[in-house]
């Protein structure tokens, strides 16, 4: 499997045939300088992690582009529908579906799920966090926008992840302190790669004092801004 980071919470997972984009926010995301064609390149599915605009991203967009299939939870996959996406898989906290050679599992998220529509607000269902599994490769876990929970540990013990996706960048999700926590205390051992940070000048700037909080309970990689790191399972 290749991971790419493209800023922020958006990562690109490459593995078998498939190519999947997890909170595909590109347009407009400060950290992103890539180049979008080649980011969004041979999509198949778009998962997201809750309603927010800077995790929903472009996702119609790809979609309408590429014919890829967005899993969501079933609030916003019924949204989705009427923004004109055509494939869809809707799911919801503790469900989890098989779809085209891998499996997808939403877990709890300790966040918010909503956006702005014509000066209102509108609920998107509740936030999650996504567990990825392929046959022979790493499970990897996308937290999503999310605080420190004790249940971390149950999600851990129940799915097995190996790699796991955690934000760190503070005001709106866990800072590098609580994640560091979340870290030796549920994920000790793991493969560990930040994110939701240095994207605004609100959130934490960089990835260096959650890797020194964790020292040596986890071994955390910061990919470089649209470089693939490969990981085996």
């Amino acid at each position: 499997m290749k991971i790419t980071w493209f800023g922020h919470a958006a990562f690109r997972l490459d593995f078998a045939d498939k190519v999947v984009l997890i909170d595909p926010f590109l347009t407009g995301n400060p950290a992103f300088d890539g180049d979008f064609a080649a980011a969004t390149a041979g999509t198949t599915h778009v998962l997201l992690t809750h309603g927010h605009g800077d995790h929903l991203g472009d996702t119609v967009a790809i979609a309408k582009q590429t014919g890829a299939t967005v899993v969501a939870n079933a609030d916003l996959a019924s949204w989705l529908a009427t923004q004109g996406v055509e494939k869809l898989e809707m799911m919801n906290t503790g469900g989890t579906i098989h779809t085209e050679g891998f499996a997808v599992s939403m877990v709890r998220a300790d966040h918010s799920s909503g956006m702005m529509v014509d000066g209102a607000s509108v609920y998107l269902g509740n936030p999650n966090g996504l567990i990825v599994k392929a046959p022979g490769e790493p499970v990897v876990w996308h937290m999503g926008d999310t605080d420190i929970f004790s249940d971390m540990a149950l999600i851990a013990e129940l799915h097995r992840p190996e790699i796991v996706i955690v934000p760190i960048g503070d005001r709106f999700t866990m800072g590098p302190e609580s994640a560091a926590v979340a870290v030796s205390r549920y994920l000790g051992g793991l493969t560990i790669i930040p994110g939701h940070y240095a994207t605004f000048g609100l959130l934490e700037p960089d990835a260096e004092r959650f890797i020194a909080l964790v020292g040596e309970e986890a071994t955390v990689v910061v990919p470089a801004k649209g470089e693939a790191v490969e990981f085996a399972a």
